[in-house]
């Protein structure tokens, strides 16, 4: 009898040893998993951040009614990329600028004395730097990663659509 209680507190070790082996292995999968799934998410967001800068202020580019619409000037203590547009034989400007963390964008009538903080808040980005060397426009900005993306445009003549 004293084999048998022996043989069977044997086996019952044996099977929490191997329960517990299994334990280990599927909490190790688990923690590496959620390791990978940490750094995945992260790295999207920085890709996403970067990107979706970029493709906002490449739209707002392509949104320019002609090359000469677009100039840069100086707002606040940033230089703004700036689009101008009539409309009803009104002008009106769009600066886009870098203001207080933030990418802002301002739209206003042209002759309006505005400051930077009248503008929205768009993407978070600390610095953005723009010119222009003929068609050629370089932007520089800092997103809110304080990832660097540089970008170049080149403004060309567009064609009246009948």
């Amino acid at each position: 009898m004293k084999s048998n209680k022996k043989e069977r507190k044997l086996s019952t070790i044996a099977a929490l040893l191997l329960f517990a082996v299994f334990a280990t292995g599927v909490f190790a999968v688990l923690l590496t998993g959620a390791k990978v799934y940490r750094t995945l998410v992260q790295r999207d967001e920085t890709v996403y951040d970067s990107r979706t800068c970029s493709q906002y202020l490449l739209s707002k580019l392509r949104q320019a009614p002609n090359p000469d619409s677009v100039s840069i000037s100086d707002f606040g203590q940033s230089n703004a990329l700036v689009i101008t547009q009539v409309i009803e034989g009104d002008a009106y400007v769009t600066r886009i600028y870098c203001h207080n963390g933030w990418l802002m964008e301002l739209f206003s009538v042209a002759e309006g004395a505005f400051s930077p903080e009248d503008g929205e808040k768009i993407l978070p980005a600390s610095d953005l730097k723009v010119t222009q060397q003929g068609d050629l426009l370089k932007i520089a900005i800092t997103d809110g990663n304080g990832e660097k993306l540089q970008l170049q445009y080149t403004l060309r003549g567009w064609e009246e659509v009948p």
